[in-house]
């Protein structure tokens, strides 16, 4: 069992005396003491977890788990540690607390990975400008290549055939046809710029 430090509650409102007797009821499953001991305490409650959580809706759910954990744990109330409106503030203290510091980590969590998957925008007008360029130098390079090199090196990169099916296409040996890609490819290679 955890020992909770009681939270100061201030005066001790009207029907407090009656707390201890309902968590004992509480503790056995009597839901009239339960809703009697809800009706007594759920404003007083509800504000100290407003105080912390600051948002109402979020308030509010604390507050439902703070009675259910109530509901669920009146047995372990021990008046001789603390009076009972102060056990049941510090268990909506920290409640509320929990709240807090699992929305700061998801806020943390999220703008952690917002600043890691953040895509970056780019210009597309910039993009096809700069693909129009390249395509306009590879065809230029193409254009310095002799009509057998253009004609094997377009059939094995642009047609996507082996060199063996170039050679069956143009009706030239293998070696020919190896010979015309690889002298083709050192002249685009050349044309463009391409280190070695």
């Amino acid at each position: 069992m955890t020992h909770l430090t009681p939270v100061p509650s201030g005066p001790e409102p009207e029907g407090t005396d009656r707390l201890p007797g309902l968590l004992a009821r509480c503790a056995r499953s009597d839901e009239g003491a339960f809703a009697e001991l809800y009706d007594l305490t759920a404003s007083r409650v509800f504000g100290l977890v407003r105080r912390v959580v600051r948002d109402p809706s979020h308030a509010e759910e604390v507050t439902q788990e703070v009675y259910l954990e109530l509901w669920r744990h009146a047995a372990h109330f021990d008046p001789s540690r603390a009076s009972a409106i102060s056990w049941m503030f510090t268990i909506a203290h920290r409640r509320a607390v929990d709240r807090v510091r699992s929305a700061s980590a998801a806020n943390r969590r999220d703008i952690a990975y917002g600043h890691g998957h953040h895509e970056v925008e780019h210009d597309a007008t910039s993009e096809l400008v700069v693909d129009r360029l390249e395509a306009t130098r590879v065809r230029s390079a193409l254009d310095q290549l002799t009509t057998t090199q253009r004609e094997a090196v377009d059939l094995a990169f642009f047609g996507g055939y082996t060199h063996t099916e170039v050679a069956a296409l143009l009706d030239i040996p293998l070696g020919t046809a190896k010979t015309r890609i690889r002298d083709g490819l050192i002249r685009l290679r050349d044309a463009l710029g391409v280190e070695r």
